[in-house]
């Protein structure tokens, strides 16, 4: 009979040539991004005969089903990964970030309790001091690691219900919504609709809208009107980088605004928030610091992995209220200790420790090496509207101030045509948008690896779109 020891050692090795081939897999993926379509062009139907095997009712070797399921999945993998791939403001994973990411599932810490994962636990709050200081937030600000801006305002905005609710003598989160004084929101015409669905989630309906201008950011005047008609408890909703245009709102008006009406701002900042990191940009966000809770993706522009959002709060109190638990089993600093229960702070319990991969990201990239990859996206964005001049019929729609670029053709038919042209041909992809009541083309750089020829490949890819789809009269 083996011993348990050679047992042990052929697991590991078993385990060692299992992790090698993976890896060679993952390798052979990336490496193929110069060469692959960047959407893919297998039907579902195709994608299902080939991934729908029936379940087996005994074991199956890892390697195989490893295998097997790279080749199942791999005519249906988008090149998210690409600078070529343009849509949804989706950045890349820089190499120290994926490596990490990697790690994190080896190391499969349950980052909900410092007991769970000592070093999960440091890392986030080493990494929430980085964060506060890249992106010119208050250093004694609380962070919660979620999977993306969706959970993010759920959080922060739960805060600000707690907080608001408690000024005026409400404990909401021991008597609930029932009976407690009215809560009004109020957010821009533009907001993004992750914002809806956190106020929904969280009982407190459909915001007041507020008007926005031309480019889609708040107009503080409206702001201040609608401020003034009610004296209920306020949650005010500031955007840093409007999805489609990336507009910034006027946040110092606005930060006046809610701070004179005794209102908490909540800023969505999924992209735009990291303008904060570049020198030259930092201008563009000033008042930022003024809010009450913020919201990022570090899988947008810090280039992270997917899933990793951030949640700030200027007032840990109140962050900690409306999402700490307790129960008789847990093990959970009571204060005698200088340690970080992750579960505090955010929605979930059990979570897998997202730190390590943004802590990779910042520590490999730096002050400068942030800066710089934000400052060039932008860079890459302007010369991208500059090249649609020389697109027959394309428009420019927006100011480009960060790093998206919105434009049309001079129909809704044109626009469609000569975007299905492009996302079809499969050398780069974005998306399509709906802006003013009509279509439109929306391009988000946003990936450390886009550079000047994935930028002229797609304007050289529209140009001749352009070329084969006839002009048609605009619609009266």
């Amino acid at each position: 009979m083996p011993s348990s020891a050679d047992v042990q050692s052929d697991w590991m090795s078993d385990v060692r040539d299992l992790l090698h081939r993976t890896a060679d897999l993952a390798a052979d993926f990336l490496d193929s991004m110069d060469d692959r379509a960047v959407f893919p062009r297998a039907t579902p139907e195709e994608l299902q005969a080939l991934i729908d095997v029936p379940l087996p009712d005994e074991p199956t070797d890892p390697a195989r089903v490893v295998e097997e399921l790279a080749a199942a999945c791999e005519p249906g993998l988008v090149a998210m990964p690409s600078g070529r791939y343009f849509g949804f403001v989706v950045g890349g994973g820089v190499p120290a970030a994926l490596a990490a990411d990697w790690l994190t599932s080896a190391w499969d810490q349950n980052a909900g309790l410092y007991v769970g994962g000592p070093s999960a636990s440091v890392v986030e709050e080493v990494a929430r001091g980085w964060l506060c200081e890249l992106l010119t937030l208050p250093s004694d600000a609380s962070v919660g690691f979620v999977t993306g801006t969706q959970m993010a305002h759920v959080t922060g905005l739960a805060a600000a219900r707690f907080d608001v609710l408690q000024r005026v003598g409400w404990d909401v989160g021991r008597d609930g919504l029932s009976g407690s004084p009215r809560i009004r929101t109020l957010a821009g015409a533009q907001r993004h609709v992750t914002v809806d669905r956190a106020l929904r989630l969280l009982g407190l309906g459909v915001p007041t809208v507020v008007a926005a201008d031309s480019q889609g950011a708040l107009d503080p005047d409206a702001l201040r009107d609608a401020l003034a008609a009610d004296d209920a408890p306020t949650i005010v909703c500031a955007q840093v980088g409007e999805v489609n245009t990336g507009a910034i709102d006027p946040l110092p008006e606005i930060a006046d605004a809610a701070s004179s009406a005794g209102a908490w701002l909540h800023v969505d900042g999924a992209f735009g928030l990291w303008a904060a990191a570049s020198p030259r940009l930092r201008p563009l966000v000033r008042g930022v610091e003024r809010a009450d809770s913020w919201t990022t993706d570090a899988h947008k522009w810090l280039n992270v992995p997917y899933d990793s959002g951030l949640v700030f709060c200027a007032h840990p109190e109140a962050h900690r209220a409306a999402m700490t638990v307790s129960a008789s089993y847990l093990i959970q600093d009571e204060g005698a200790r200088a340690v970080r229960d992750q579960v505090d702070w955010v929605p979930e319990f059990s979570r897998r420790a997202r730190g390590f991969a943004v802590y990779a990201a910042l520590r490999s990239l730096g002050r400068t090496g942030i800066a710089e990859l934000v400052e060039r996206c932008c860079a890459y964005a302007r010369r991208f509207a500059d090249g649609l001049a020389d697109v027959d019929g394309a428009s420019l729609l927006n100011d480009v101030v960060l790093n998206q670029v919105l434009f049309r053709f001079e129909t809704d038919e044109r626009t469609d045509a000569i975007l299905r042209r492009v996302q079809e041909d499969g050398a780069v992809w974005m998306s399509g948008t709906t802006w003013d009541g009509r279509k439109a083309v929306r391009l988000s750089v946003s990936n450390w690896q886009t550079g000047p020829a994935e930028i002229d490949l797609a304007l050289e890819r529209f140009a001749a779109a352009a070329a084969q789809e006839p002009a048609h009269a605009p619609a009266r």
